[in-house]
């Protein structure tokens, strides 16, 4: 398995609030979004990535995805609770989506508009659902995609890690195969690349480390009015 990350606060924000976790031993990758005043979107992404982190890497008997999804309780709980402790990060939250793989299953956890996509076979699908006012009208049919990279109000969470006590997690798991590709992003990025343009960018043969550059350059180019992370991951083929 390979994988590139990239991080970049962007052309407009001062501070990059994003996170990531990139451990190709333990084939754990996870991108956060943080948000909040002054410095609190970064502690709140960083706090998620670094939970997620110790608790996988804990002994358990557990399901993979169970393993998972607790994580994501106890980042909810850790951010809500520092949160209510210390006035400066008040309000603070971050969005999450994280990919566990294991013995060639793919587990996935995610909360708010950071996203996972799946490239198999040439074909690239959308793993998870923005949990956003914009998401919600994209799946009623309100939207397209181009309308959604450009509505006002696209930024606008309705489920996001430690804005409450309690949170929904989405789970799914499915197999994965030689050859496929993951892309987890914040909305940095997705906002100003469309799926059929990520895909373009990721075709068979070409390095990873291009792809990974082109992408956060054409993000760039469009603006980069937000901070733009991405990890890119390539499942070889056992022969």
């Amino acid at each position: 398995m390979y994988a590139e990350v990239v991080s970049d606060v962007g052309l407009v924000r001062k501070n990059n609030e994003d996170s990531l976790w990139c451990d190709l031993e333990q084939q754990l990758f996870a991108v956060a979004d943080g948000m909040g005043g002054s410095l609190a979107g970064e502690v709140a992404s960083k706090m998620a990535i670094e939970t997620v982190a110790q608790m996988v890497a804990l002994p358990s008997n557990d399901p993979p995805g169970e393993i998972l999804r607790h994580s994501f309780y106890q980042a909810n709980n850790s951010i809500f609770q520092q949160s209510r402790e210390h006035k400066e990060y008040s309000g603070m939250g971050t969005t999450m989506s994280a990919l566990w793989i294991v013995d060639g299953k793919a587990y996935f956890c995610h909360v708010g508009d950071s996203r996972i996509y799946l490239i198999r076979e040439g074909k690239i699908r959308l793993l998870t659902q923005d949990h956003s006012l914009v998401g919600e009208l994209m799946r009623g049919g309100g939207l397209t995609e181009v309308e959604a990279m450009t509505h006002p109000q696209k930024n606008v969470l309705t489920r996001a890690l430690g804005v409450n006590a309690h949170v929904e997690v989405d789970t799914m798991e499915l197999d994965t195969y030689g050859g496929d590709y993951f892309i987890l992003c914040t909305d940095g990025l997705s906002n100003l690349i469309r799926s059929e343009e990520m895909i373009a960018l990721l075709t068979p043969g070409k390095r990873l480390r291009a792809a990974a550059d082109e992408l956060l350059k054409l993000a760039l180019a469009r603006g980069g009015s937000d901070n733009i992370t991405a990890i890119l991951i390539y499942r070889v083929s056992v022969s």
